[in-house]
């Protein structure tokens, strides 16, 4: 490897995708000191970290020619592959010692498929999912989960500070994604009981902040309960985390499972009922929507007595 110094005032850093988490991923970086050239389909959404100071450039290779190190977080495992792979991806403008890394949750394959492209390029190449949603990417609070050469991770360490809290190196290429398909599984039939159980409460009667202060903090008490939860309270569904990528996100881990010769059946399941919630039109509410689907089957007006 190449030697790579990571300064903020001295490395040039690209940003590629400014959606519900990337734009504030790219502000905290602008604000920690690093020149940012940004690019997203939809410039607008890229206006604010612009004011701030971030170079706008047309395309992915753009951003990559003007950049030591290349970030993107963007939907699907498509539009992965297009941003660092197409002809006008970010490793036809990068150079050779740079660094691209993928933060979308992809496909560990995918992440080997890049890894080996760039290598044969002079280019170094990590995959970063991360998890905490919105809320952690606005407070540089996200878990950080990595797959790539050890050397350059390390050498990255002032770009993860300044993002995240839980910042952790997996593995070589793919073992980032694998570890958000660990993450996921955790998510997804958690995320059943919390809705399951708030519907409980209702039906039963029960004042639904008074159960909270009960169950929160004890043995059943979890992330999602206590940040999705009130969300779901307070009938808040405007998206953290999209429901159409919670769902990409599911097929990838089973996907894999398959291959491993892996039954999964809870996560089977959570992916069925997030799909039924897609297909009531909530594709681009937050995951928590999910308790909408779910009082449905039992005729539940939600936050209504039914």
């Amino acid at each position: 490897m190449a030697n790579l110094t990571i300064k903020p005032g001295q490395t040039k850093l690209g940003w590629i995708g400014t959606g519900v988490m990337g734009k504030s991923m790219a502000g905290h970086l602008l604000a920690a000191g690093f020149e940012v050239a940004v690019y997203s389909r939809t410039k607008e959404k890229a206006q604010d970290l612009i004011e701030k100071g971030a170079v706008w450039c047309d395309s992915p290779k753009a951003v990559a020619e003007q950049s030591d190190v290349t970030f993107a977080i963007v939907g699907f495992p498509s539009d992965v592959r297009e941003v660092f792979l197409g002809e006008q991806g970010a490793l036809q403008g990068a150079s050779e010692g740079n660094v691209l890394v993928d933060m979308t949750t992809s496909e560990p394959s995918l992440a080997v498929e890049i890894a080996e492209a760039a290598k044969s390029k002079g280019v170094h190449s990590v995959d970063a999912p991360v998890s905490g949603g919105d809320v952690g990417a606005k407070n540089a609070a996200l878990s950080i989960m990595i797959g790539g050469d050890a050397d350059v991770v390390s050498a990255l360490q002032p770009c993860w500070e300044a993002m995240g809290k839980a910042i952790v190196y997996q593995g070589p290429a793919g073992s980032g994604q694998h570890t958000k398909m660990v993450n996921q599984t955790l998510i997804a039939t958690n995320m059943i009981g919390v809705c399951e159980a708030l519907l409980y409460a209702q039906k039963a009667g029960l004042d639904l902040e008074t159960v909270m202060k009960s169950v929160s903090s004890g043995a059943a008490g979890s992330w999602s309960l206590s940040n999705y939860g009130p969300r779901m309270m307070g009938n808040d569904f405007d998206p953290g985390f999209f429901v159409e990528h919670f769902i990409k996100d599911m097929g990838i881990a089973l996907a894999e499972a398959r291959r491993m010769q892996l039954s999964l059946p809870g996560l089977a399941l959570a992916q069925q009922l997030y799909i039924s919630l897609q297909a009531l039109g909530h594709g681009r509410d937050g995951v928590q929507a999910l308790i909408l689907a779910l009082a449905e089957m039992s005729r539940i007006d939600w936050q209504k007595k039914g």
